[in-house]
């Protein structure tokens, strides 16, 4: 009997140090899109992965109480709409503890570790409208958690966009806080400091890309190809590294030697620009996992570090202010299949990930634009309404349904989106009588006519900010 139990042990220790067994992974899941696949299966998808964190930007109780059970460690959201309610109202604040947080902590529960109070609510876009109101919420969140009893468990916390802290320079040295955010920074660390509570901190290299034609693009990549940037004595081969060490520097600038540092969002969009495709994303993810398997760190802020991906699937619906790529960041499609193959250890072991199981889609037919019509005077306003309130960011130049090879193909692709995105309304499919329903696939290798799914909520309005003008510009892009 001891002999069984000595192997029983030894087999219970090998299973949990298995090179397959990942740990600390987290992903951002998103709910901005047409339809929505059931919690139930997002959980089958983490559960199948070895993901055991998730961050979400609400706190849907239907949605969260599907994480019960799990041991999924659930990060709860607050939108940034909600800041202004709970900073100037403590029973509010009580009342989102007891309807949000306390509600879900029962035997075999959800596993909540995080409240995100807010969402990048200093980022320079906003030009400082969560200013006066992030700090106070942050404080009645804490202070509803502590006479909950659970203020030692579960922690608030509030994503930051990078640039909150800036170097004037390349040199992670030179960085600090934003001058017009130092005051609120001071008190928000302080707090942190105080309660325990992590700063955490969304880094994305493919948007330094983006927004910086002289950005050299190997320094968004982990392989060493970027020529090194000189700092103290230390040599940055990569953007990660030296922007997190950066946000080290503003930290210690402002008195905080040692603090948490979670990595909130990071990721690498797959479509909707030239450089937002599989290969490059692959490159990343690829590069990213193994410096996270490491558990080395960055220089400045050495071992392991907790992160979340950005993100779990696509969402069609995300506002395309800041980019046509922002609804392509997912790891797996709209329908939880998964894009490449990649190994979350870091071991370079390639394999499709798990995708979503049980999936259901409506019936399979497509939008297509009636080429037997003439009347091609009507096609430039039915086009630039079907990409307004629909999505015709794949037919970008680079994109994935940009070689469809014919005007006709970009048209079909179009109208089809928005019939899709309406889940298949007959109406959505007419366009002043330019568009017919058919039963032919027109997808090809590289470009996906996609079919809805049947949807597991209630379906979400379109985010402000997608104007008429910028399906119009894709018109006149075809034509």
């Amino acid at each position: 009997m001891d002999i069984i139990r000595v192997l029983m042990t030894w087999t219970f220790l090998a299973f949990l140090v298995s090179p397959n067994l990942v740990q600390g992974i987290g992903v951002n899941w998103g709910n901005q899109a047409s339809q929505n696949m059931q919690p139930s299966t997002i959980v089958q998808i983490l559960k199948d992965n070895k993901i055991d964190q998730i961050k979400l930007f609400d706190s849907d109780h239907w949605t969260v109480k599907f994480f019960a059970g799990t041991g999924i460690e659930v990060m709860l959201g607050i939108p940034n709409n909600y800041l202004a309610e709970l900073a100037n109202d403590y029973d509010k604040a009580k009342d989102w503890v007891q309807e949000n947080v306390t509600k879900h902590l029962y035997d075999d529960g959800v596993k909540i570790k995080y409240i995100a109070v807010g969402n990048e609510p200093f980022l320079k876009a906003y030009n400082g409208s969560n200013l006066k109101t992030t700090f106070p919420a942050l404080k009645n969140v804490q202070k509803a958690l502590n006479e909950a009893g659970i203020g030692d468990k579960i922690k608030v916390t509030t994503p930051q966009n990078a640039d909150v802290y800036e170097s004037g320079s390349n040199a992670p040295s030179a960085g600090n806080f934003r001058s017009d955010l130092k005051e609120n920074m001071i008190q928000i660390l302080k707090f942190f400091k105080e309660n325990n509570s992590p700063f955490l901190v969304n880094i994305y290299p493919f948007l330094s890309l983006y927004q910086n034609p002289g950005f050299p693009m190997d320094f968004a990549f982990f392989d060493g190809g970027a020529k090194p940037v000189q700092d103290k004595g230390i040599s940055y081969t990569n953007m990660f590294d030296a922007n997190l060490d950066t946000l080290v520097w503003s930290l210690r600038k402002n008195g905080i030697q040692k603090m948490k540092i979670i990595v909130g969002e990071i990721g690498w969009p797959t479509d909707g620009h030239i450089k937002a495709n599989v290969k490059l994303a692959k490159k990343f993810y690829d590069g990213f996992f193994k410096k996270m398997a490491t558990k080395k760190g960055t220089p400045l802020y050495p071992g392991d570090i907790e992160y979340y991906l950005f993100s779990l699937t696509d969402e069609n619906k995300k506002s395309i202010a800041p980019g046509d790529f922002e609804r392509h960041w997912g790891i797996f499609r709209y329908d939880g299949q998964p894009k490449f193959p990649v190994d979350f250890t870091g071991k370079g072991n390639d394999k499709m990930p798990v995708g979503a199981k049980g999936i259901k889609y409506l019936e399979k037919k497509w939008c297509a634009y009636n080429s037997d019509l003439k009347n091609i005077s009507l096609v430039p306003d039915n086009l630039g309404y079907a990409c307004a309130m629909g999505d015709c960011t794949a037919l970008n130049y680079g994109s994935s349904c940009n070689k469809l090879g014919s005007v006709q193909a970009n048209i079909s692709y179009a109208f089809n989106m928005y019939f899709q995105m309406q889940n298949q309304d007959v109406e959505a499919c007419s366009f002043q009588g330019l568009a017919k329903i058919v039963k032919t696939n027109a997808s090809t290798s590289e470009c996906l006519f996609p079919i809805a799914l049947e949807s597991a909520g209630t379906r979400l309005w379109m985010q402000t900010g997608i104007s008429i003008l910028a399906g119009l510009l894709v018109s006149l892009a075809l034509f």
